[in-house]
């Protein structure tokens, strides 16, 4: 089977390997795509995500569609489509109940936070934990159920949010988590969206995904005190400092978008003086399931996957990728079911 491998910086390969044999409570997947995400975009340009260090090859992906392929209990039939929750939970500590995205020991698909890592799901085919699999409800394909966990994440950002119904919500950064941050505040309830970006094309992309306004940071500033909820999905420092003159007295800013593991300048002046909530969003619990529920429902979400490249191509398909001018979500394609 086709696998791809992250062998360092800059270093991507697609070579052959064995299909992966299922053993008790696992099932076989037949991967048809897998979703480009920040994460893996630093472990290809940067060797890194954060303090996690590719030390061995790596097969990336955590955002994947496909079919059963083999499940050794018979209960999913070959052929069926499904997604995947990419975690494997750890052991709780205090103060983590009901959180287990939060306990240590765990795994996540693609990730080198463990050693020996945790392969991937760009391999045309991967054995899972049967608990993680989530069959397709009618009507949705594998093309959109690849936004199935980014869009996980961003739901999960607005549960961290609290209640948004009514909400004036600013979502800061138009890549394709800010996209989906956009979808998430609609899906719960928020009266008026604006996305912010530095350049034009990602804020075209929010608007025909149904943004009430867009504003390009470098030709005009948010303005202030406006916002109830802000979703910070860049990382930049400076976004972070800016979320915190946009939103409000007493508002909540969630800082969905990674930061390095280092010490950043940002501003927390105004976080002091209007008492706002800074609040940590990382990957998600269950909210994958509602996910799922709302790309059945909204074919439209479909639009933030830009590009669909096959995996031949793996190289290109990560070079577009970190473009945002070009792409919002790219998709690589390990092909159909026979």
């Amino acid at each position: 089977m086709r696998t791809v491998w992250i062998d360092g910086k800059d270093q991507i390969a697609v070579r052959e390997g064995e299909a992966p044999e299922t053993g008790d409570g696992e099932v076989r997947i037949r991967v048809q795509r897998v979703g480009i995400c920040g994460s893996d975009l630093h472990y290809f340009f940067h060797g890194a995500n954060g303090e996690y260090i590719v030390r061995e090859p790596l097969t990336p992906g955590h955002e994947l569609s496909g079919v059963v392929d083999h499940d050794p209990s018979g209960a999913l039939a070959p052929g069926t489509p499904v997604t995947v929750h990419p975690a494997r939970f750890g052991s709780e500590v205090p103060g983590t109940a009901d959180q287990p995205h939060l306990w240590p020991g765990g795994s996540y698909l693609g990730s080198a936070s463990t050693w020996p890592h945790t392969q991937g799901a760009m391999a045309e085919l991967l054995v899972v934990d049967a608990g993680m699999v989530r069959v397709l409800p009618e009507g949705l394909g594998v093309d959109r159920a690849v936004l199935a966990e980014p869009l996980g994440v961003a739901l999960h950002a607005a549960t961290r949010a609290g209640d948004l119904s009514g909400a004036r919500v600013l979502v800061s950064g138009a890549g394709p988590i800010g996209l989906l941050a956009l979808v998430a505040a609609r899906a719960r309830g928020a009266a008026h969206v604006v996305v912010s970006d530095v350049l034009p094309e990602p804020l075209e992309r929010a608007l025909a995904l149904g943004a009430d306004r867009v504003v390009r940071v470098t030709e005009e500033a948010l303005p202030a005190e406006e916002f109830d909820v802000v979703f910070e999905c860049s990382g930049a420092p400076v976004a972070i400092s800016a979320a915190g003159v946009a939103a409000r007295r007493r508002g909540v800013v969630v800082q969905v978008g990674m930061v390095p593991n280092e010490p950043i300048g940002v501003n927390l002046a105004p976080f002091i003086s209007k008492e706002i909530a800074l609040r940590g969003a990382f990957r998600f619990r269950d909210e994958i399931d509602e996910a799922i529920r709302i790309l059945a429902a909204d074919p439209r979400v479909g639009d933030v996957v830009t590009h669909v490249i096959d995996v031949a191509e793996v190289d290109r398909a990560f070079e577009l990728a970190r473009d945002s001018r070009q792409s919002g979500k790219v998709v690589v394609s390990l092909g159909d079911a026979a």
